[in-house]
């Protein structure tokens, strides 16, 4: 891979099933979505108009052929999804309450995506690229654990950027300290990074979204997002922080919410040609309310990246608004 692409993004792809309601015999109904949130950011990327990467590993199955399938489709370069026989790509049952809010079950005792292992990867689809993105479960297993720390050097060694999103799910851990320690484990290692205000606490101890960044922004990182549901985001970096409002919009289902916003502030920054460090915090509100506008649009339909919107789609939905 020769061109610099805007993102290579690590860790799992897999199957949301997702609950659907029930047929005439009163069984429940599961619709099969493609997801897992580095593939999302992904295609929030590409779709928007970027270049993005994805490095993961599936299953010789009918389910990791339809994951890569998917990517491909969708323009992204997915020559590092690698299809494992000897491990079950993995599955995740969501039921949606009327709230539009997620439960998840796993199906990952291992899953393929928990198997990779660097000497599987070509280095160049981290060296060439602007940023390096990766999330936290990816850390729940080895050899993964060791392959996303192995990735993190190799991205911080090659003057790459790295972006962060923990994306806590409580059943894939065996315990609340093990997925605390595992997940704070990289936040000194990375230069940007979302969570939502659910996590702010597992992060940091701090429970209020300001004090939760300004402790993550002293151990490192340039930017630090944290989204606020319905109510917007926070976004701080080293000159203070703002709060920027988000977008009212029917929801249908949150999954996919998170990773659509993040995959937009990854792709303006990559665009912006400027260092983390040197964009300031107008620029970072306008990403922000842009970000914001992606998420609300997604939320609007099912699935998570069935639901992503295009460029064209968020250009004209940020225009009527400001009509």
């Amino acid at each position: 891979m020769n061109m610099k692409t805007d993102i290579t993004s690590f860790g799992e792809i897999l199957i949301d099933f997702t609950r659907e309601g029930n047929n005439e015999s009163n069984a429940a109904l599961f619709a099969q979505h493609p997801g897992g949130a580095p593939a999302n950011v992904c295609v929030a990327i590409r779709r928007l108009g970027g270049t993005p990467a994805f490095i993961g590993k599936v299953g010789m199955d009918m389910h990791g052929a339809m994951l890569k399938k998917v990517l491909e489709d969708e323009g992204i370069d997915v020559h590092q999804c690698i299809e494992d026989p000897n491990f079950f790509t993995t599955l995740a049952f969501v039921n949606i309450n009327e709230e539009g809010e997620r439960e998840f079950s796993f199906s990952r005792k291992p899953g393929a995506d928990t198997q990779i292992r660097m000497e599987e990867i070509d280095p160049a689809t981290v060296q060439n690229t602007k940023i390096f993105h990766c999330g936290s479960l990816s850390l729940t297993d080895q050899p993964a654990r060791s392959t996303t720390h192995q990735l993190i050097a190799l991205a911080k060694a090659s003057g790459v950027a790295i972006s962060y999103d923990p994306n806590y799910r409580a059943s894939l851990w065996p315990d609340e300290q093990t997925a605390i320690e595992q997940m704070r484990s990289l936040v000194p290692m990375v230069d940007i990074m979302k969570i939502s205000d659910e996590e702010c606490a597992l992060l940091t101890d701090q429970t209020d979204p300001q004090q939760a960044a300004t402790a993550l922004l002293a151990q490192g990182p340039k930017v630090v997002a944290i989204t606020l549901g319905s109510q917007g985001a926070l976004i701080a970096n080293a000159a203070g922080s703002r709060v920027v409002a988000g977008f009212k919009s029917k929801v249908a289902d949150t999954n996919g919410a998170g990773d659509s916003f993040w995959g937009a502030m990854l792709y303006q920054i990559a665009h912006c040609d400027q260092d983390l460090d040197q964009i300031d915090l107008d620029t970072l509100e306008q990403f922000t309310r842009y970000a914001n506008a992606v998420a609300a649009l997604t939320v609007r339909k099912h699935g998570a990246i069935p639901a992503m919107p295009t460029a064209k789609e968020v250009s004209e939905f940020l225009d009527h608004l400001d009509q």
